[in-house]
C-alpha cells in the first residue's frame, strides 16, 4: 500500500512539475519543450545515478513518467557499452526502449484507424 502511494506521489509531482511550467510561463515553454526536458533530464540524472533511487523509491511513479523514459535510454546505452564498446552507446537505448516505442506507434495507429477524433 506504501509503494502505490509512494508512485502516486511521486508521479504526480512529476505532473505538477510540468504542469506548472506550462501554466506560468504560457507560450515560452510548450509541450514540446516539457518533453524534450523531462527526456533530457531523465537521461541526465540517470547518467550521474540520480534517478535509479527515484525508481527504487517510487517504481512505476517514477519509470511511466517522460523522465522515466529518458532513464530507461540511459541506462540501455550504459549496458550496451559495457558490452560492446562504443557502439553500444548508439544502439543501447534504443534496445532497450523499442518494445514502448513499438508498442505507442500500434496502438496509436490503431485508435487513429478505430475512432474519429471531433474536431
Amino acid at each position: 500500500m506504501l509503494k502505490v502511494l509512494l508512485a502516486f506521489v511521486v508521479g504526480g509531482i512529476i505532473c505538477v512539475i510540468g504542469q506548472l511550467l506550462m501554466d506560468l510561463t504560457r507560450s515560452s515553454i510548450t509541450p514540446a519543450h516539457i518533453l524534450v526536458g523531462y527526456v533530457t533530464g531523465g537521461v541526465l540524472l540517470s547518467a550521474v545515478g540520480l534517478y535509479q533511487p527515484l525508481v527504487d523509491l517510487a517504481g512505476a511513479g517514477a519509470t511511466i513518467p517522460l523522465s522515466g523514459f529518458g532513464h530507461s535510454l540511459a541506462q540501455g546505452a550504459i549496458k550496451a557499452v559495457e558490452q560492446k564498446g562504443l557502439l553500444g552507446a548508439f544502439s543501447g537505448g534504443i534496445e532497450s526502449t523499442a518494445v514502448g516505442v513499438a508498442a505507442a506507434v500500434i496502438f496509436g495507429y490503431a485508435f487513429a484507424v478505430l475512432f474519429n477524433p471531433r474536431s
